[in-house]
């Protein structure tokens, strides 16, 4: 006790650290926000890495998925790799960059209304973000707090708490550095961590020849496979692509995840960035979800519902408990960096976007840099509060499974904006007309499902299914309308692909060279 104790109070002392020294980098909306667009690589990597995967995926989704789809969940934390870092980066990163520094945007917000030429877009795009980051928050804090009561014997509710006082310190004191700081200091922490724990886990249960025979005697419901969890796809291929699509596909439409496009400091620094990010994702993401798949082994030892349903979010927690108190102490670590990260970059997007394309201009007229960086701070505080009440309202109601937040919030968020914002950024030929249905698609496919599933059947049974569905009609519904409606061409210089990537990285050489022929003009006279 007193070795997990001490590593959670130097985890805490070291985040709290890191945002004393980052105040100096706060003193602009710029710096506070997006770090004054001078983020490196290994920074930039590491926090899209930290921000995209937390207890969420740790606990919830690797704990239900791995219980239902065995060895073949490894699938969701490959496409996580490729599709969601790897892809993302390449695609989405050098042309966001670019676009945003021309526009002059710093959220998500701001782009739709510099680049569609509408303030009504900018407002309701931060509405959407400020109502459907809530329950995300809410499942990250779900996540973190079972693994804290299974280490301490902690009450849940004092759990969530104190996470929220130590996500509030940090970041408010020092924005968007302390948070990527912080984010390459949990990231090695996260890499090492679930190294160690799949290996434990791994011995603990005599190997991996002798768990993969245990695993391959368990029946699978619903299927006559043998075998069924240690197969190549697993006993239900069809939702388990629903998985994949929403956990990779989900990332390029999330103002948290695309906001590290804009902070970082060059074009070949994205190309770095993309490596890094790739290598990140297949060590934590694919090795959460393979550890999942050995959840089965457990099932004599998990909590069930009254009704005698699984809950899920105890299958991760039951697996640690088992381990060395060391190993316990690494893992909370790890899930605290993975869970904080996360908490800081989704308080972090939400209390901006609501001071920037909300409050400023339209509720308070003329508001000075001072009253921004004001107004973001307790906006920040309001948010961790709104999301760790629901949290704990989630924990007291019949709500029990993190993935089911998770799945409504990305399905909304993903599939409003996706569409809008790729093909935005590629193409001057989209209309007003199709971001708005993407924003009904999205927001009210999302809301439907999530109310008729309240009160009797959903429309799709699977929230992860249905937010899978509204990212794919955001994609095929912006072009398609956008050709029987008037476009909104680029106000600014379309920039080629090759010059998004690498325009600054010139610009650089240029005033190289530049200095230096001045210097030897100099030494010639």
């Amino acid at each position: 006790m007193v070795v997990k104790i001490l590593l959670v109070v130097v985890f805490i002392a070291v985040a709290v650290g890191i945002g004393l020294y980052c105040r100096r980098s706060t003193k602009t909306v710029d710096g506070f926000v997006l770090g004054g667009r001078n983020v490196g690589p290994w920074m930039s990597a590491f926090a899209y890495g930290t921000s995209y995967f937390s207890a969420v995926v740790f606990v919830g989704y690797a704990g239900q998925f791995g219980f239902k789809y065995g060895i073949a969940a490894t699938w969701a934390g490959i496409g996580n790799a490729i599709l969601g870092s790897l892809l993302a980066w390449w695609i989405l990163g050098p042309r966001a960059r670019e676009m945003t520094h021309r526009l002059g945007a710093q959220t998500m917000p701001e782009f739709f209304g510099k680049r569609y030429n509408s303030k009504a877009l900018r407002i309701a795009a931060a509405a959407i973000i400020f109502v459907f980051l809530i329950p995300y928050t809410a499942s990250v804090y779900n996540g973190l707090s079972r693994l804290f009561g299974m280490a301490f014997n902690l009450p849940y509710d004092v759990c969530v708490i104190g996470m929220a006082v130590v996500t509030c310190i940090y970041v408010v004191l020092g924005g968007y550095m302390a948070t990527v700081m912080n984010d390459f200091i949990q990231g090695i922490v996260m890499l090492l961590g679930i190294t160690a724990v799949i290996v434990a886990v791994i011995l603990s249960n005599g190997g991996f020849s002798e768990a993969i025979i245990q695993l391959s005697q368990i029946p699978a419901e619903g299927t006559q496979m043998q075998g069924a969890f240690i197969s190549f796809f697993g006993p239900d291929l069809f939702n388990l692509l629903g998985v994949v699509i929403l956990t990779s596909l989900g990332t390029w439409g999330l103002p948290q995840m695309v906001q590290k496009f804009y902070a970082i400091k060059s074009g070949p620094a994205v190309k770095q960035g993309a490596i890094i990010s790739t290598i990140f994702a297949f060590v934590v993401a694919g090795g959460s979800y393979f550890l999942g798949g050995f959840g089965r082994l457990y099932t004599d030892q998990i909590e069930y519902a009254a009704n005698g349903t699984p809950i899920y979010d105890s299958v991760i927690p039951t697996m640690l408990s088992t381990l060395p108190d060391l190993l316990i102490g690494l893992v909370i670590v790890l899930v605290l960096s993975a869970s904080m990260s996360t908490l800081s970059s989704l308080v972090l997007t939400s209390s901006s976007t609501l001071t920037i394309d909300m409050i400023k201009g339209n509720i308070v007229k003329d508001m000075s840099e001072k009253k921004q960086l004001i107004s973001m701070r307790i906006l920040l505080v309001v948010f961790v509060l709104i999301s760790m009440l629901i949290a704990l309202l989630q924990y007291h109601s019949s709500i029990v499974f993190i993935a089911q937040l998770m799945g409504y919030s990305w399905g909304a968020l993903a599939g409003a904006f996706l569409g809008p914002f790729l093909w935005g950024l590629y193409s001057g030929k989209i209309s007003k007309a199709a971001v708005w249905c993407s924003f009904v698609i999205g927001v009210g496919l999302t809301a439907v499902n999530m109310i008729m599933g309240m009160v009797g059947t959903p429309l799709i049974a699977s929230p992860i299914n249905c937010g899978a569905l509204a990212m794919i009609l955001s994609l095929v519904v912006v072009p398609v309308v956008s050709l029987f409606t008037p476009s909104v061409p680029f106000q600014i210089e379309k920039p080629t692909v090759e010059g998004a990537i690498d325009r600054e990285y010139e610009r650089e050489l240029e005033a190289e060279e530049l200095k230096s022929a001045e210097v030897g003009a100099a030494a010639d006279v």
